[in-house]
């Protein structure tokens, strides 16, 4: 087993070595204020044999858990998703994967609404088929919590007597994403974690063991650094390996990176919310700063959307130009899942779907805005974007509650043709989007806007009234419009039969 403990603290707040005590196989860490990142390695016959044997069944796995709880970012933990839960999939070929479902269910909780990869996920494309590290297929849902997931870790995972071991497991409730990924060429497991801030405290107060000998443990205090290079980000601070050094050890370092905070001058932060009244045809608006220049040339600005089964976007509707420029968007780049615009939700049998748009942000001198961009008072603009309502089940209250997830923001900006991502120790993709494209692209991510409780949108949408007084009315106009038109079209035989009985009496009479 590996694990890396990284710490990132503020530039501004100074780090005094005594802060950190090495000593045989423990690292005391004290007082110090930064975010947090726990990664563990583990092969893949030291798991369960419960979760060995569900892996063993996928080419590929990839979860991606976010926290609805709005967050500061912290290079190099800038990469997000929409909040909830992201399972990517490939399967192993000529397999079936029928055990991945049920151990969703089991680590993640009843609520995960997985039957089979087969008639829950939908198929994601891929823009480039260089960019090897994209999953072939997706399942979403909102998740408010890993509640149940560190209970199953504390039951069935960690032994009695390993306190250190069930003290981490109560900590992923506070954590801000969790990342677990799998594949057949390494054969291993690796769970990623991270943290803004200390949970409960101001600062951090902690004892690092190694457990065993065979373990490996690396500890990383860093803070950010001005890099040489704009894609570049440059990290200084101290390492240590428990166990091994017996003082941590000064370091300095630069890598390519693939996600970066949005620069100011491109727009810091987005809000979303829907427009009201919301009724059968719900329209999404994004509001974002007025000073949205691109980080570099070539850049382009986009939102990625996840959305649940009961939504839905009409590819149709924003195939002309001029509806697009009224809503400040510029193309549709991606649309992936359940489309079907006349389905109800009850013959819709995968989770939603994903979209990838272009928006057209209005240039930053008024006098030079095109015709039909919309821009706020205040320094802000917002694009529009038309979503659908799926027929849902009746019920007695006539309305429903649907919960719709934040979509991400972010310039995607080339790179040069040398830069290698992959040198990025904290490099993450498969988020869903990356995938669309090329491998060397450059995110610079919006945040959002501070002030919110919550990632989430819980909408109000009308249903079907069961027992009121509209659904008797619609029950009793149903039945008479059938009588009516039964009789109406047996009148209607009727009269042509009686007709064809006069024409042949009259020939009969006539011969």
């Amino acid at each position: 087993m590996r694990e890396r403990i990284t710490f990132l603290h503020r530039p501004d707040d100074a780090l005094d070595p005594k802060q950190l005590q090495l000593q045989n196989d423990t690292l005391h860490v004290t007082f110090l204020k930064a975010a947090r990142e726990d990664k563990l390695t583990v092969g893949l016959y030291e798991l369960p044999q419960e979760l060995w044997r569900a892996l063993k069944q996928c080419y590929e796995l990839h979860i991606r858990w976010i926290s609805p709880n709005p967050y500061l970012s912290v290079a190099p933990f800038v990469s997000t998703a929409s909040p909830g839960l992201h399972v990517f999939f490939t399967p192993q070929r000529d397999k079936s994967a029928d055990l991945l479902c049920p151990l969703l269910s089991k680590t993640f909780g009843a609520r995960v609404d997985c039957r089979t990869p087969e008639d829950t996920f939908i198929h994601l494309p891929v823009a480039s088929k260089r960019f090897a590290s994209s999953a072939a297929f997706q399942h979403y849902q909102t998740l408010p919590s890993l509640t149940d997931l560190a209970t199953y870790l504390h039951q069935r995972i960690c032994p009695e007597e390993d306190e250190s071991c069930r003290r981490r497991a109560a900590s992923l409730k506070s954590a801000d994403y969790l990342d677990i990924d799998y594949d057949t060429l390494s054969q291993s497991l690796v769970l990623s974690a991270f943290w803004h801030s200390p949970p409960l405290t101001e600062a951090w107060d902690e004892r690092i063991d190694k457990s065993k000998a065979s373990d490996k443990v690396e500890i990383g205090v860093l803070a950010s650094e001005k890099p040489a290079q704009p894609e570049e980000l440059s990290l200084a601070g101290f390492l240590a390996v428990v166990g091994e050094d017996s003082k941590p050890n000064p370091t300095l370092f630069s890598f390519p990176s693939r996600h970066h905070v949005a620069p100011s001058t491109s727009g810091t932060e987005y809000s979303t919310a829907f427009l009201e009244p919301i009724g059968l045809h719900p329209t999404l608006r994004l509001t974002l700063s007025s000073s949205t220049d691109p980080p570099t040339d070539g850049c382009a600005l986009h939102t990625y959307l996840t959305l649940p089964s009961s939504l839905f976007l009409d590819k149709y509707q924003l195939s002309s130009s001029n509806f697009l420029a009224s809503k400040n968007l510029h193309s549709i780049r991606s649309l992936a899942g359940e489309t079907d615009l006349e389905a109800p939700i009850w013959t819709v049998s995968k989770w939603g779907s994903t979209l990838l748009l272009e928006l057209a942000p209005p240039p930053s001198t008024s006098g030079l805005r095109s015709a039909g961009t919309v821009k706020e008072p205040g320094g802000s603009w917002h694009a529009d974007v038309p979503l659908h309502l799926r027929y849902l089940p009746p019920n007695r209250e006539g309305h429903a509650f649907v919960s719709v997830a934040w979509p991400i923001v972010f310039w995607a900006c080339p790179s040069d043709e040398g830069t290698k991502m992959s040198t990025n120790p904290f490099d993450r993709v498969n988020l869903g989007y990356d995938g669309l494209f090329g491998p060397r692209t450059m995110f610079y991510h919006l945040q959002p806007a501070s002030g919110g409780e919550s990632l989430l949108e819980e909408i109000l949408v009308p249903v079907l009234d069961m027992e009121g007084s509209k659904m008797k009315w619609v029950q009793s106009g149903t039945v008479t419009t059938v009588v009516l038109g039964f009789l109406w079209v047996c009148l209607k035989l009727l009269a042509v039969n009686r007709g064809s009985l006069g024409r042949k009496g009259g020939r009969w009479k006539g011969d």
